[in-house]
């Protein structure tokens, strides 16, 4: 017994010693750089919000956070290496709608979208802005709907291609309204803003930040914001879901994750330091600088919305016959 009993005493005092290195390793969190994968190439929406975050991240936990830029395959090249790296935090993604939530539900992506992940913290959505040339005989997005009603498949809208976000906002609105729309397809937004500005196509659904000179200029009118709040930048514009459609938001969404099973501690340390750059005032004016609008969330609220998120745009994304 006494062996016994000295047997039990060391491993009790092995398992102390294995924790409390486990819990001080956690704490120390960070000893080495951070990579934050940017899943598109340089110098778009989510590079630049990457940068501008990772810039302030490194100073608030004394370790440089890197950006890497591994684009292609509609995002799946990024996301995917990040799901299959270790959960430690040092590999971190900036997810987007697209690669959490569209990309998966149309490819086969090699990754789970919600099992593979950890969401960690918001960062900033940029809403859509529903916009007509000007000559378009509606004013708002009810008078559009009543108009689309009356001639199902007629009134048509321009999108930067199949399956893209502003190709999705309109089916989910089509869907939402019990309404037939005539999409129009380019190869990119620029072209097919371009194409109703000239009045060739009368509807789009943009981001606020592209649209937003060719509002103020009177090239381009304004019908409603897709937000759940109307736009700091267009607040005399109405929200679709305060003038039609209470269930209807769509925003292009930034936020970061890590591999699943990413430790709590770890968790916390990260989701509180995001949190607090996002809403530092620098970082909030930059955003708004960029058209973007500064979004924070507990990370179980977070990971809720993402969940919600990637079963909307499936169903949306089934009924649209866009499954590969």
């Amino acid at each position: 017994m006494p062996v016994l009993t000295k047997f039990l005493r060391g491993f009790l005092c092995l398992c102390a010693v294995l924790w409390s290195l486990g819990v001080q390793a956690q704490t120390a969190f960070p000893t080495k750089p951070i990579t934050l994968v940017v899943p598109y190439p340089a110098g778009g929406s989510a590079d630049i919000l990457a940068r501008l975050l990772g810039h302030q991240l490194s100073e608030r936990l004394g370790q440089p956070v890197r950006v890497d830029n591994r684009a292609g395959a509609g995002t799946a090249i990024g996301a995917k290496a990040v799901a299959g790296a270790a959960a430690d935090g040092y590999t971190l993604l900036m997810g987007t709608v697209s690669s959490q939530a569209i990309n998966p539900a149309m490819n086969k992506v090699g990754y789970d979208p919600l099992k593979d992940f950890t969401a960690i913290a918001p960062i900033a959505s940029i809403p859509f802005v529903l916009v007509t040339h000007p000559s378009f005989p509606a004013s708002s997005v009810a008078e559009f709907i009543a108009m689309a009603k009356a001639s199902p498949g007629v009134v048509s809208y321009a999108s930067a291609g199949p399956g893209t976000s502003n190709h999705l906002a309109g089916e989910l609105l089509a869907n939402a309204a019990h309404i037939s729309l005539l999409h129009v397809p380019y190869k990119g937004s620029a072209p097919a803003l371009n194409d109703v500005i000239a009045g060739h196509v009368p509807l789009m659904f943009d981001l606020q930040a592209t649209a937003l000179p060719y509002i103020q200029s009177g090239k381009l009118k304004a019908l409603a914001v897709t937000g759940k709040e109307r736009s700091l930048l267009l607040p005399n514009v109405a929200t679709v879901r305060e003038k039609a459609l209470p269930d209807y938001e769509v925003s292009a969404w930034f936020g970061v994750f890590a591999p699943a099973g990413l430790a709590p501690a770890i968790l916390s340390r990260l989701h509180a330091d995001i949190t607090a750059v996002v809403q530092s005032p620098d970082m909030q004016k930059r955003l708004l600088d960029l058209g973007a609008q500064p979004e924070t969330a507990s990370a179980i609220d977070y990971a809720r919305y993402v969940r919600d998120e990637t079963g909307k745009w499936a169903a949306v994304v089934k009924r649209a016959g866009l499954v590969q």
